[in-house]
């Protein structure tokens, strides 16, 4: 790992790779950095674009701007391509998504006009409830694999790019449990080639860019590089991964609510949660088997966070139950329902009620944003494998096998600024302050 000085500039081009380039949460990240570039919007939500760090004690008053603080990628130097299932322009696709308002589309229209997808990779039995005909024809998983570093190669020539970054976009795939070709790097070269049906189309999408010496970021709660074929893959070629499932509404606020309470020692009985939205995630989470895998990655956060086995009179019977509905009116403007049942001192009962309207992309775009940057940070300080620093940006963080993730964001958020001070060679921040008023 490279440190300070040692961490190689960030340098010409940097082209991003998006595998659901015409979906609601790509669409308006792009229109959205666009916009930024042109002066026309402020970045916000974006922790590399607008947020501080602070550096040394709390008198010396040293908070610069993060991107000020590590060396990041220029917004003018990224570089734009990617695959879909249908084959719109971006321009098409965000006024399909109807997340922004047409006035705010056409002011980057050009731009978005120039970005059409290359045909996807996809298996209808992963996504059931999507149907589009701008579908590669390879019939194997190697010939798939081939047809996708051709884009690659192709879009490294066409944009002359110094560097890479692959985020996965699309939709949630069907519920995928770790298996036997997953175990290893050589049972999976195996299973491609064989066209094992226990490697999914994002998988396929991962290991292209893997085995090109591309960092995958996971933005779906897919299994996809959350195995051990994946992270060997990951080491060996001196890459990082990271991942899975944007934390934007529910979860976000789960994850900063239920810190607090364990904080304050607030027993739970039950959390339920649902969800109404409309968009193309909506309704490819209308079927079974994709719920499935999104309510697994929902479902793990309250566990980690309580930790019930060590607080069990606390937290060791409470119920969690998330549902989501696919309701077309509300498009992306989902909205999310929590009622919380807690007891304090003596046991008594007391009730938290959430409503929250929120917009899944807005709220998702911005972490794509900063995902990439610190990602290319990451490679460009010699980085490879699971990025657990990142874990403030995912539902269900990646971690080594041996650890549980983390799931608390405050903790999440000091990892990350922390790993920051840490590549700079700043000291870290444990808040401690006891020698503002003792000798230490």
């Amino acid at each position: 790992m490279r440190r300070e000085k040692e961490i190689h500039k960030a340098e010409g081009k940097l082209g991003l790779l998006i595998p659901g380039m015409g979906g609601a949460v790509s669409t308006t990240f792009l229109a959205g950095v666009e916009a930024v570039r042109r002066g026309a919007s402020l970045p916000f939500g974006s922790l590399t674009q607008m947020g501080t760090i602070r550096l040394g004690k709390r008198f010396e008053y040293r908070i610069p701007r993060i991107k000020d603080f590590v060396p990041l990628a220029d917004l003018d130097d990224l570089v734009f391509g990617g695959w879909d299932v249908f084959p719109a322009n971006c321009y098409e696709a965000a006024l399909e998504a109807k997340v922004l308002k047409k006035e705010d589309i056409e002011p980057v229209r050009s731009f978005l006009e120039g970005l059409k997808p290359w045909p996807a990779v996809f298996k209808q039995e992963f996504v059931k409830n999507l149907h589009g005909p701008n579908v590669k024809q390879g019939k194997s998983h190697l010939e798939l694999v081939e047809a996708l570093r051709a884009d690659i190669d192709a879009f490294k020539e066409e944009q002359q790019v110094s560097r890479c970054i692959m985020v996965w976009c699309a939709s949630t795939e069907a519920y995928l449990a770790p298996g036997p070709v997953h175990a290893s790097l050589k049972s999976f070269e195996e299973g491609l080639r064989e066209n094992s049906p226990h490697i999914s189309p994002s998988m396929l999408y991962a290991y292209a860019a893997l085995s090109s010496g591309i960092p995958f970021i996971n933005g779906a709660p897919n299994l996809t590089v959350d195995v051990p074929a994946m992270v060997e893959l990951a080491n060996s070629r001196g890459v990082p991964i990271s991942g899975k499932d944007f934390k934007t509404g529910q979860t976000l606020m789960k994850t900063i609510l239920a810190p607090g309470l364990k904080a304050r020692m607030l027993g739970l009985e039950g959390w339920y949660s649902t969800n109404i939205l409309g968009n193309r995630d909506g309704l490819v989470l209308d079927d079974k088997d994709s719920f499935k895998t999104k309510e697994t990655s929902k479902l793990s956060v309250l566990d980690t966070i309580l930790q019930p086995d060590v607080y069990p009179k606390l937290y060791g019977n409470y119920y969690h139950k998330v549902a989501i509905n696919y309701y077309p009116p509300r498009g992306d403007e989902k909205e999310g329902w929590d009622c919380i049942d807690i007891f304090g001192w003596l046991g008594y009962p007391m009730h938290i009620k959430v409503n929250f309207l929120c917009r899944d992309s807005i709220l998702a775009a911005p972490l794509v944003l900063d995902l990439v940057l610190f990602t290319d940070l990451a490679v460009r300080a010699g980085m490879s494998g699971i990025q657990e620093w990142l874990s403030f940006y995912f539902k269900s963080p990646q971690c080594s096998p041996d650890l549980y993730p983390e799931h608390d964001l405050f903790i999440q958020s000091m990892k990350l600024k922390n790993t920051l001070r840490y590549l700079m060679g700043e000291e870290q921040i444990t808040h401690l302050g006891l020698d503002y008023y003792y000798p230490m």
